[in-house]
């Protein structure tokens, strides 16, 4: 019953978005201009802009794990993780899992202005279809991790890394760069300056991910949950200072 029922729900969601796509196809941006899109961004920010072998691969399995975790399979749109969401919502009358691809949350704020809702969520979609087709998996790691909000008033990891541990992105522990993964879902909420007992609880749950998703061991995963949650009453690492 249950397969019938997600069997029903592709059928009738292709029905309804299918041409409305074709037509989004036709009138929204190629993607080529993603990469200047993404640097004007940081420029206004006034932040890092990573290229694409600048993102340790510790903290790419970690976001993978709690945001995306067929991001290096699907082509910017995660199918099942959007038939999932529209089921959930449609159960529970509501707009609570939106489904997002890392994909679509850098295409998000490069071309919608961070707004992802009603007719936006399916230019979003469309772009990111587009974007895949410019941009390497590595790339787009890289832009969203450059650009995106890391805490309250604080956008990108590279700055967050700095402000949270006094040292540079690359040089961080395991338990570090689990908390950056998880911050970023409610930056306001699970910043650690503001409250780090919610973003200890946090840390905790993207540890658990990176060990189901076989990314770290429980042992790994134990002696990061140990770690102090920031990193004071120390100076930063010149590294930091000189990237201000």
């Amino acid at each position: 019953m249950a397969v019938r029922r997600l069997a029903l729900a592709l059928v009738a969601l292709a029905i309804v978005i299918a041409p409305s796509l074709t037509t989004l196809w036709v009138s929204t941006p190629d993607g080529t201009d993603i990469r200047a899109r993404v640097q004007d961004l940081t420029r206004h920010y006034g932040i890092v802009l990573l290229d694409a072998d600048e993102v340790p691969s510790m903290l790419a399995k970690a976001v993978v794990a709690t945001e995306d975790e067929r991001f290096y399979t699907h082509h910017g749109i995660d199918s099942l993780g959007l038939v999932r969401a529209v089921l959930y919502d449609a159960a529970h009358r509501c707009l609570c899992q939106g489904g997002s691809t890392i994909t679509e949350q850098l295409v998000k704020d490069a071309y919608l202005g961070g707004s992802d809702r009603g007719y936006d969520k399916m230019v979003d979609a469309v772009l990111a279809l587009k974007v895949e087709r410019v941009l390497t998996k590595q790339e787009i790691m890289a832009d969203y991790l450059s650009e995106i909000t890391t805490g309250y008033g604080r956008r990108g990891v590279s700055a967050a890394s700095c402000a949270y541990f006094k040292a540079p992105l690359q040089s961080l522990s395991i338990g570090q760069y689990a908390l950056l993964a998880g911050v970023t879902q409610a930056p306001s909420i699970y910043d650690p300056t503001v409250n780090p007992q919610a973003a200890e609880v946090r840390r905790a749950q993207v540890l658990a991910l990176m060990v189901s998703e076989g990314f770290i061991t429980q042992a790994q995963e134990v002696a990061a949950d140990g770690e102090p949650v920031l990193v004071t009453g120390t100076n930063p690492d010149p590294a930091c200072v000189a990237s201000a």
